[in-house]
């Protein structure tokens, strides 16, 4: 049952482009078929989490971690009586604004960009489904819900929040977004980091006795080895990850209902008026950090992913210099009919390529 602080797609801003309602689907459902059914969503599988596609078959991507995200913000929104269709299209969406080569093609771009206003991934996912997009007759982009498109920018600079209108004012106000944007924002969180650690382990790069050095980790692993005799470490692995995300994600639901019973929102403009109400307690939050510190300094930073780092770099630069030294190497059937600079539709086009496309592409240019 639906709280009386959950969203409420009856009650929206709505959408930009006004349009019938359907009878068979609610607003927010109608928008996450439509983010399924876009061709930025089906880029995600050939874009990298945290290793590059071609590298393995078993590592997460985009799209897989977008669905993962989805998965567990359902079940947070279900049981704090939230939106689930909203949290589950925020979730699917969240992404759709990521480069290839992940963190590591956001950051080139960013560079490339930075005389022409910088790139912000959060902002080019909401740039996707507001104009990017092309699927429908009386509109450019996919058309969503405001709350949908609240959710998906969940970082913004003030300076481009001051540009955006309407879906910036919460930045500059410094309010916070929907409960189900609050949701999600942590979903990916929890999502990211048990992940992260499996395909860690399954890439060589993190092992069962370094991990053991985390509180959060030896506490879930302790509970697997006192249930299991003999189990083999990719069992293991699976068992602890299962364990870390219920835990978190209960101590989560725990604290969230603490804080709504506190503060006692009664409407989503509430909701938005308040503080943070899904969070961690203090104890897991504290937790959460010390193992994010672990995989930033064993994983992310481990040198075989910064060699990764650095070749993707050099590709989306090698990239973005090319288009930009003529303007007629952009395909014809990309060109936007929009007023920004050149420079942006090249940053449009290389964000929107594959692991494997940029990868081939900048192969045939050497």
């Amino acid at each position: 049952m639906k709280s009386v602080y959950a969203s409420n797609p009856t009650i929206s801003i709505g959408r930009l482009f006004k349009e019938k309602p359907t009878s068979l689907r609610n607003e927010y459902q109608r928008d996450r078929d439509r983010i399924i059914h876009c061709s930025a969503f089906r880029r995600l599988e050939y874009k990298t989490q945290v290793f590059v596609n071609h590298e393995g078959d078993m590592f997460r991507t985009r799209l897989t971690h977008s669905i993962e995200v989805s998965q567990i913000a359902r079940s947070i929104a279900r049981t704090l009586g939230a939106h689930e269709d909203l949290a589950e299209t925020i979730s699917l969406a969240h992404d759709l604004g990521h480069t290839p080569f992940g963190h590591a093609g956001q950051d080139a771009l960013n560079k490339c960009m930075k005389k022409y206003g910088g790139f912000e991934h959060n902002l080019q996912s909401l740039r996707i489904v507001d104009n990017l997009e092309r699927r429908y007759a009386d509109f450019n982009g996919l058309n969503l819900m405001f709350e949908s498109r609240e959710g998906i920018l969940k970082h913004c600079s003030l300076k481009n929040a001051k540009k955006l209108g309407t879906i910036g004012e919460r930045f500059i106000r410094k309010n916070q977004p929907s409960i189900e944007a609050q949701i999600v924002n942590i979903a990916d969180e929890i999502a990211y980091i048990n992940h992260d650690i499996d395909d860690g382990f399954r890439s060589g790069l993190l092992s069962i006795e370094a991990l053991m050095t985390n509180a959060l980790f030896k506490l879930c692993a302790d509970d697997v080895h006192s249930t299991f005799a003999k189990i083999n470490d990719e069992i293991f692995i699976n068992e602890v990850v299962r364990r870390m995300i219920n835990l978190m994600v209960s101590d989560l639901i725990t604290t969230s209902k603490e804080n709504i019973h506190k503060f006692n929102p009664i409407s989503l403009e509430e909701v938005r008026a308040m503080p943070s109400l899904v969070e961690f307690s203090s104890e897991l939050f504290k937790s959460k950090q010390e193992i994010k510190s672990y995989l930033r300094k064993s994983l992310y930073e481990h040198q075989q992913v910064k060699d990764m780092t650095n070749n993707a770099q050099h590709i989306v630069k090698i990239l973005f210099d090319f288009f930009t030294d003529d303007p007629k190497r952009i395909p014809k059937d990309f060109k936007k009919d929009t007023t920004d600079e050149f420079e942006r539709t090249v940053s449009d086009y290389i964000a929107g390529m594959t692991d494997r496309f940029a990868i081939q592409l900048h192969n045939n240019l050497v």
